[in-house]
Parts: structure tokens; C-alpha cells; sequence
């Protein structure tokens, strides 16, 4: 599947979407410790340790922003950044695996599922896909979650530099052709890598895109 095109305009957009100083707002461990509603926002979502603090942290260009771990279910909150009251992002724990006692892995689900159905400003959720293994059984649950929620999300590809080109593309035509089955996804996939860079641009090109046309 070849990957969205993107014109200079539209990445330069991107690019000034996330050039100002973004700031940590907020931890949400229930509906009641939401931050206030303000702004556009957009959130991302994935199995444990899919490396969704380390895009967050490129797509900032602010290499501690957010939190990195090699322990999977390190992010045991929803975690708030926020950049001029223009856009909001949102680092949700992780699901699969997780080291924390099943109750509590039961409360994050909860909670995820309660902000879903419930954030007015949120234009789309971003999930995850750890490129080595692609669409997995372990996501059809929250992407079900979504689908009857109907909020818009898009599937990206994390960790792309370390699967061979072949291998990227596959995977990515597996999970376009699952997404036919899904009537609040997205139909384009982006694939990218926080290590070296790629796709970042096309996916802040993407999120300003998405803003602009939600005014």
C-alpha cells in the first residue's frame, strides 16, 4: 500500500503544528480527573510498549516529553501534552500485556473506554501497530471499542526501520485490507520510525491536516 503523499504546504504545516514549546498538562487516572475539554485533540493508543511515548516525543521534537519505558504498562494514566491551546495529545496506557495486577489493567480499560465514548474535542485517535507484528488479534478489541463508539482513527505503523521494506509493505496491505470490516476507521496507514525519523513529517502533516479541516 503505498503511503499517503504529502505536498511541501502541507508538511510544512505539519511542521509549524509542532514547532512551539509543549508543555505536560494533566494525568488522568479516572473520568473525574479529566483535564477540561479545550482545543482539538488527538490521542494514541497501542499494545504495550509499542512505542507510543517515543513517537510522541518525535513528533514534539522534545526527546523527554513523554515518559519512555522498557517495562510494558509503564503508562498507567491518560497523559496530557498541550502546545499553545492549538492541539492536545494524549499518551493512553497500553494494552496486551501489562506488569500491574489484572484489577488494575481492568480500571485503564475502563477508563479508556469511558473517554472514547465521552471526549467531545477528540478528532482521532492514532493506533498503534509495532511493525514487526502488524495487525494482531490482541487489537481487534479496541478497535471494535472505537467502531461503536464512532470516533475516526487511523492505524500507524511504529518501528518501521527494523522490518525489510517487503516485510512493511505486507503488513501494511494485511491491516488495509482488515479495515474494510471497520466503519470508523481511517483507510489510509502511515508507517514510521521515532529512531530515525521516518513518517514523522507525514504524520504531523496528517494530524494538521485533520485539524484544519475539523474547524
Amino acid at each position: 500500500m503505498p503511503a499517503p503523499a504529502f505536498n511541501a504546504s502541507e508538511i510544512g504545516a505539519g511542521r509549524s503544528l509542532f514547532a512551539p514549546e509543549w508543555r505536560f498538562i494533566g494525568a488522568a487516572s479516572s473520568t473525574a480527573s479529566l483535564p477540561a475539554m479545550k482545543g482539538a485533540e488527538v490521542a494514541f493508543v497501542g499494545r504495550s510498549n509499542v512505542g507510543k511515548s517515543s513517537l510522541i516525543n518525535a513528533l514534539t521534537n522534545r526527546g523527554a516529553l513523554a515518559r519512555t519505558s522498557r517495562t510494558p504498562g509503564r503508562t498507567q494514566e491518560l497523559i496530557f501534552f498541550a502546545s499553545e491551546d492549538r492541539l492536545t495529545l494524549v499518551d493512553m496506557p497500553g494494552y496486551g500485556y501489562a506488569a500491574a495486577p489484572k484489577a488494575k489493567v481492568a480500571a485503564w480499560t475502563d477508563l479508556i473506554h469511558a473517554y472514547f465514548r465521552g471526549r467531545a474535542n477528540l478528532k482521532r485517535v492514532y493506533v498503534l501497530l509495532d511493525a514487526r507484528r502488524g495487525l494482531a488479534v490482541a487489537d481487534a478489541p479496541v478497535l471494535d471499542v472505537l467502531d461503536s463508539a464512532a470516533v475516526s482513527y487511523q492505524l500507524v505503523f511504529t518501528k518501521a526501520d527494523e522490518v525489510a521494506p517487503a516485510e512493511l509493505a505486507a503488513g501494511l496491505d494485511a491491516a488495509t485490507s482488515a479495515l474494510a470490516a471497520h466503519p470508523a476507521a481511517y483507510p489510509e496507514l502511515l508507517a514510521t520510525s521515532a529512531k530515525s525519523g521516518a513518517g514523522i513529517p507525514e504524520l504531523r502533516a496528517a494530524i494538521a491536516k485533520l485539524i484544519a479541516r475539523r474547524r
